[in-house]
């Protein structure tokens, strides 16, 4: 099972909305497609997010419109400032938009056919890299393992939110694996219920002895002492290692460090963002109220009640033991970690902020 792949000139799919009941692939050469299928979830978590953001651009290329080098850059931007609006937190989208932005204005001089070659080729390069990080995340993460474990996970983390194995779940299937898992709580992230939907389904399916539970029944567990390790994703980290997960990620992190449990997050180095200085500088996603008054199509709350939906919130830096990526696992102080790391790589987050338009380099 893949989340996305690229097929002759199209990207296919795999529809999340649909799962667990019905696997329904779609395939698409138009890009506002890609773009309205990570706006409503079809496609999702952040690297996965990204890597189809990446692709979408490529399609982008191939319109009617672009005939020549010119209309390729002013489809491409078009392109760019569409799908930066999709989803605001996840920092991956704005990666991988940046690479490929980048590419282009520093190819002026060639033409059309090696333009989209470059293009193909950087969005097949940010697919690989992911399918890597991921391998390493999950090989990072068991080493921290040292005895049987009972490990507690939020959202989905598995190969449906990447193009890989996944980055919180690589670590459980991997340590599984190595005979280092008892069994896995999976909560069932309200308001969309990932972790029921589709954490439990990928688990499941992997022969990961899993179970699952409310949201709420998280700390029971904790007082209990059912849980050994809780680890969980993410889609953006700031330059001081707070982190922006789905929403219940921070009351987890605040329960761990009651229970004196360990608290991990997983996530790809392009999940950082190091112009970020803290969480109070990640933009937080707010969600259609539906999404708390309906489950599907039948609504559970009264009609005119208000609604607060934010999609995601932020855990402080202290509340977290460790942040596994594909470069090795970084402890605190994280500040330090991260900007080491930021200097080992020479990178930086994509440019503009992400409710912004993408400006054109002059």
């Amino acid at each position: 099972m893949v989340s996305l792949e690229w097929r002759n000139g199209s990207l296919r799919f795999l529809d999340q909305t649909k799962l667990p009941f019905e696997e329904t692939y779609v395939e698409t050469a138009d890009y506002r497609v890609v773009g309205e299928a990570i706006r409503t979830l079809q496609i999702r978590g952040a690297p996965a997010i990204g890597v189809a953001a990446a692709y979408a651009l490529v399609l982008a290329a191939h319109t009617d419109a672009v005939t020549s080098t010119k209309t390729l850059s002013e489809e491409l931007y078009t392109a760019i400032n569409y799908l930066s609006q999709t989803r605001p937190t996840a920092v991956n989208l704005f990666v991988a938009l940046g690479r490929l932005r980048r590419l282009v204005d520093q190819n002026t001089r060639a033409d059309l056919p090696t333009l989209r070659r470059y293009l193909l080729s950087e969005a097949k390069a940010i697919h690989q890299e992911d399918v890597d990080a991921c391998r390493k995340i999950g090989e990072f993460g068991a080493a921290l393992l040292t005895v049987p474990s009972s490990i507690l996970t939020h959202c989905n983390t598995g190969a449906l939110a990447t193009t890989g194995i996944g980055t919180a779940q690589a670590i459980i299937t991997t340590a599984a694996k190595q005979g280092k898992v008892v069994r896995v709580f999976a909560d069932e992230t309200r308001p969309l219920f990932q972790g029921a939907r589709l954490t439990a389904w990928e688990l499941k399916r992997a022969g990961v002895d899993v179970t699952l539970i409310t949201d709420s029944t998280a700390g029971f567990l904790m007082q209990n002492r059912e849980i050994d390790l809780v680890v969980v994703g993410a889609d953006r980290i700031a330059a001081n290692g707070d982190t922006a997960n789905k929403i219940g990620t921070y009351v987890l992190a605040v329960l761990a460090q009651q229970h004196g449990v360990p608290f991990y997050v997983a996530a790809p180095t392009s999940t950082i963002d190091f112009e970020a200085r803290a969480g109070r500088n990640i933009p937080i996603e707010e969600r259609d109220p539906r999404d708390v008054t309906h489950i599907g199509d039948k609504r559970i709350a009264a009609e005119g009640v208000k609604v607060f939906a934010p999609a995601f919130d932020i855990t402080p830096h202290e509340l977290i033991g460790a942040i596994v990526t594909e470069a090795g696992v970084l402890e605190p102080p994280f500040s330090q970690a991260i900007a080491g790391l930021r200097k080992q790589e020479g990178r930086t987050t994509a440019p503009g902020t992400p409710t912004g338009k993408f400006q054109r380099a002059s």
